[in-house]
């Protein structure tokens, strides 16, 4: 890739763990120069194992920060606020994931910026927001999933509510508040006019409701969990097992369960008149898995995947090492490697663009204030 699309954008990032790091990580990958502004004791997840790269880096850490540049500033003294202002004035962000009430005692915000930099976009992600009884609270990607019904969606009927198995709000938090940021950075380099922009875990997480949240707003429908991990208006949208695993079967339209019959030799259950249509078939989901299982347990799941290949949606369930070993994620990519100064080459999962039919390049960040000098210098 010859010039990533961001080159020439400067952000400042206050940030630690999982939400701002993971929406900054993109930005940096796509050519931005993101500099971490880190506390002399650095982001806590520097420390996060079991697998250490070192006394102050970690591949935790490294998930969520490639690309980065690390300084290390006490923000609170003067000395460091002056450094800090100074690099304000040459950047086109600033970005922070700290509770509600922090970047306002902290002068991060864009009432305590914009005399240095009208042009300044802010972007704040909190738990709970920073204009509500909350804005102080604490707050993390679970309890997000737990308080906003995610986790009672999840899981068997008869099992205790389960969350995503990866940190998936704080995710989603990241990449939410980037496209904000992105948006307000387009209006600031037309009217010069920068803004604070604010997402939250909390909000996030409920706007993942998506259509169950719809139907009980307008309808007063409770969607209940299902059986195995099944979609709650469509059948079969579900698990299956094999004879040697699970797979996943997606029949979203009438065309793919009439596929579905014709190519298990099931044909016998077009004439169910409970199995009739998609809304049928999800009243009656026992019914029909029962009489369905039988069927999948006679071959593997790379039996029926070839014999499903190009007729309907249908996937592997895999185990984690499964997934990344997978000759597919290899040919498209997905795992990629960067050098590391205590690693030699660390194994990193690629990132999911592609411009011009190329990934961007990536690299891992830097250790603790490894560019105190070569940034920090530029304003002494």
């Amino acid at each position: 890739m010859s010039a990533k699309p961001l080159e020439g954008i400067r952000i400042l990032t206050l940030e630690q763990f999982g939400a701002g790091p993971y929406g900054t990580m993109f930005l940096a990958e796509l050519g931005a120069e993101v500099i971490k502004i880190e506390s002399p004791e650095g982001d806590p997840s520097r420390q996060v194992g079991p697998y250490q790269l070192g006394k102050d880096d970690s591949e935790y850490f490294q998930a969520w920060n490639l690309g980065k540049k690390s300084v290390t500033l006490d923000l609170k003294s003067a000395e460091g606020r002056r450094r800090f202002e100074a690099l304000v004035r040459g950047a086109d962000c600033v970005v922070n994931n700290m509770r509600g009430t922090q970047p306002a005692k902290l002068g991060i915000d864009y009432a305590s910026l914009k005399h240095l930099k009208p042009s300044i976009v802010c972007l704040h992600i909190s738990a709970y927001g920073r204009d509500n009884e909350r804005k102080d609270w604490l707050g993390y990607d679970f309890l997000m999933q737990a308080e906003a019904g995610l986790m009672e969606l999840t899981g068997e009927p008869d099992g205790p509510p389960t969350r995503v198995g990866v940190s998936l709000i704080d995710s989603m938090s990241g990449l939410t508040g980037i496209v904000g940021l992105l948006s307000c950075l387009l209006r600031a380099r037309t009217t010069g006019q920068g803004c604070d922009v604010d997402t939250c875990l909390y909000d996030v997480a409920m706007h993942q409701l998506t259509y169950p949240g719809l139907w009980y707003l307008n309808e007063g429908d409770v969607s209940p969990r299902v059986p195995r991990s099944a979609h709650l208006s469509l059948a079969p949208v579900q698990t299956f097992p094999t004879k040697d695993g699970w797979i996943f079967i997606m029949c979203m339209t009438q065309k793919f369960w009439l596929s579905l019959c014709q190519t298990m030799g099931r044909t016998d259950l077009l004439d169910d008149p409970r199995l009739a249509d998609p809304n049928m078939r999800a009243t009656n989901r026992a019914a029909m898995t029962e009489a369905l299982d039988p069927t999948f347990r006679t071959r593997t799941t790379a039996e029926w995947l070839a014999k499903f290949n190009g007729l309907l949606p249908a996937a592997p369930v895999h185990r984690l090492d499964q997934a990344l070993d997978s000759s597919f994620a290899r040919a498209t990519g997905m795992v990629s490697a960067v050098p590391h100064p205590m690693k030699g080459e660390l194994r990193v999962l690629a990132n999911p663009l592609r411009i011009d039919g190329q990934r961007p390049s990536q690299a891992a960040c830097s250790s603790l204030g490894a560019d105190n000098e070569s940034v920090l210098g530029q304003h002494p």
